[in-house]
């Protein structure tokens, strides 16, 4: 799919391709964003994976580095990849203790265990550093973002970074569910503990960034994983 075929790019952490987190993620979320093709969920007894995982879905396992943007006027998606690839090229990896099933409001993720300074600083690069390739937000995406009642420095993160979960109130997690209640993540938590148990998540290293792309259908595609060499 070449590059003039995605309406808005994103800088996720992704897995690496062929390691067992990548499958279990495609697979749990019922897309491969990889291969660019809907995989199988899991069998699961107790829930409806597909239903619980409906809502993240269409961007595929990740974690948010720098959040869904529009090209601005005059920049080019060759450019932004040359960019990304010069940031990963100045940037170390970055080890977390390990990475913990948890509860984040009403929705379930793997979030970093201790001190996740380093990959906050990370993101905070990517989000700076290629912010000349962000085509400001409209009025409606302002109107959408701001009906999650966002405190006042999330909503000045919006109006300067097109997105309110930015430096200080980055929380770097790698998304499993929609919004559920709390019958539906009691039984959802349940049916996660043992298909995440094999997993070796503990420490866990952050090799990479990946860029994306969003087609018309609104599914996002891997464009190019660049590794942290810096």
């Amino acid at each position: 799919m070449g590059l003039v075929m995605f309406t808005r790019y994103a800088v996720y952490y992704t897995p690496e391709v062929d390691t067992p987190l990548a499958a279990f993620g495609a697979a749990w979320l019922g897309w491969d964003s990889v291969a660019g093709r809907a995989e199988t969920h899991p069998p699961v007894a107790a829930i409806d994976v597909a239903a619980v995982t409906g809502t993240p879905r269409k961007y595929g396992f990740h974690g948010t580095i720098k959040p869904p943007f529009r090209l601005a006027e005059g920049q080019t998606a060759d450019g932004l990849q040359a960019a990304l690839a010069a940031l990963c090229a100045s940037a170390a990896p970055v080890t977390l203790q390990g990475l913990d099933l948890a509860r984040l409001g009403r929705f379930l993720a793997l979030v970093p265990q201790g001190d996740a300074t380093p990959l906050a600083t990370l993101a905070a690069r990517a989000v700076q550093e290629l912010d000349r390739f962000r085509a400001p937000p409209t009025d409606a995406e302002l109107a959408k973002r701001r009906a999650a009642r966002l405190t006042p420095a999330q909503d000045a993160h919006l109006v300067r970074w097109g997105y309110p979960y930015v430096m200080d109130e980055f929380r770097f997690h790698l998304t499993l569910s929609g919004r559920l209640d709390e019958d539906t993540m009691d039984r959802t938590e349940a049916a996660l503990i043992p298909l995440l148990a094999p997993l070796d998540l503990s420490p866990y290293h952050i090799t990479g960034l990946t860029l994306l792309g969003e087609d018309d259908a609104g599914m996002f595609h891997q464009i190019q994983r660049y590794a942290l060499t810096g």
